[in-house]
């Protein structure tokens, strides 16, 4: 079998980068800049995402790679380049089809932040009122080393799920005893392909949502809930607690108030047949080299999944993604669907972390945690999203009103440091337009 290029802690864990990061400080509001960039085409406007976009298809390094930029409540603009696989005729464009593996736990977060705002959760209150498995967890004393363990003095709550700050494991992505027990109790929600790739896939298959609870419930903690940022299964727990809180599925729920008055109707946990052709090839890496590893056609995301998973689990498209963050750029509103209050919204984009949290060493060390997505401050104040494995990006710009999205597909997203460059890109055309307007 042919060895692909993965690393442990580098799959399914979302890059803190952030589109724009650290270079729009001090820019004009963003309705300035959207009415002077109008009477240039999208490329023009951003010429440096193009080049960006331009370099890496030519040299072939990915198949195809769209960017989906938007101001406030205009409809967005898009520059593709490529095709949805190497040997697949159709061009990338919004429609298309891309796993956006934790890119999902903005849209949870914000399912989460819907209930909080009508009374049905809270924020502090324990998980253990939804899943009493929960009740009596243990810490993991040293988990680099082992399971021995402690009980816990603090229970998990809400907002421990919302901020990673739960102690939860994540499988192949933490570096512990903790994460490897759950994977290897088939608690690991990431779908990456029907083959078998050692040490990511290849334990028990997940078991539905009660039984993955009660597994994810005993195995200890990596850490007291509350005290550490530990990237985890949080909102994948989340999601059933959700469904729970709602009287309803986590899928059934964010479909009827989130993704419905949306209008994301190309945002799948399961891909069914008609919309199979829309889907772009994912790609690991042998010697460097792109190989495919889930294709249109035969690919995991055509199969149902154990359930929804709100982690990992959506399949969507650039189209109906930026529809999401103009949902949040535009305080709630998508075009005359009112999906959240204004406050909510505020809240969820706001700092949620615990007092005295620790976030040393973590994807977002320097910055803060909202509802399943980092926070910006300093140069980056305003700023809200999350990247996926895959090379996604989805970040809203709550201060300038602009939406920035990135769509390509390639797995682990730190074989290419697309992640890196992309935000690069974004700041040096802003403060371009910036430029021109002075």
């Amino acid at each position: 079998m042919t060895k692909l290029d993965f690393s442990r802690r580098d799959m399914l864990r979302a890059s803190a980068l952030m589109g724009g990061a650290g270079v729009i400080a001090g820019l004009p509001l963003g309705a300035q800049l959207a009415r002077a960039a109008e009477a240039a085409g999208i490329e023009a406007q951003w010429p440096a995402v193009t080049a960006m976009l331009d370099r890496y298809v030519k040299a072939k390094k990915v198949s195809g790679m769209i960017a989906a930029l938007g101001w406030r409540d205009a409809p967005p603009g898009y520059i593709a380049r490529g095709k949805e696989g190497f040997d697949d005729p159709d061009a990338d464009g919004p429609e298309s089809l891309f796993r956006a593996y934790s890119m999902t736990k903005p849209l949870t977060g914000m399912a989460a932040m819907i209930l909080v705002d009508e009374g049905k959760l809270g924020l502090d209150q324990p998980l253990a009122d939804f899943a009493p498995e929960f009740a009596k967890m243990q810490v993991a004393i040293d988990p680099k080393k082992s399971l021995e363990s402690r009980p816990a003095t603090t229970l998990i709550t809400i907002r421990h799920l919302l901020t990673h700050t739960s102690g939860l494991g994540y499988p192949v992505v933490g570096r512990d005893k903790v994460s490897e027990a759950l994977r290897l109790l088939g608690v690991n929600p990431g779908a990456i392909s029907r083959r078998k790739i050692k040490g990511v896939n290849d334990g028990p298959p997940n078991p539905g949502p009660d039984e993955f609870l009660r597994r994810t419930a005993s195995v200890p903690l990596v850490a007291e809930p509350g005290t550490k940022w530990s990237y985890s299964i949080s909102l994948d727990v989340l999601g059933l607690v959700i469904g729970r809180a709602a009287g309803t599925s986590f899928e059934a729920f964010l479909t009827e108030r989130i993704l419905a008055p949306c209008g994301m109707s190309s945002s799948y946990f399961q891909i069914p047949a008609s919309a199979s052709g829309h889907l772009t090839t994912n790609y690991g890496f042998f010697l460097g080299r792109p190989v495919a590893i889930d294709r249109p056609g035969t690919s995991v995301y055509e199969t149902a999944p154990a359930f929804a998973f709100g982690g990992s689990g959506l399949v969507t498209s650039p189209a109906d993604y930026d529809r999401f963050l103009a949902m949040l750029v535009n305080r709630g509103r998508s075009g005359s669907n009112r999906v959240m209050s204004e406050a909510a919204v505020a809240r969820a984009t706001s700092n949620l972390l615990p007092d005295h949290a620790d976030l040393t060493g973590s994807y977002v060390e320097g910055q803060q945690f909202g509802a399943g997505g980092v926070v910006g401050t300093g140069k980056d104040e305003g700023l809200f999203g999350w990247s996926g494995a895959a090379g996604t990006v989805g970040f809203a710009q709550m201060k300038l009103g602009l939406r920035t999205g990135l769509f390509v597909q390639y797995i682990p997203s730190s074989k290419l440091p697309i992640l890196k460059e992309f935000p690069k890109a974004v700041g040096a055309d802003l403060t371009a337009m910036q430029a021109r307007k002075a």
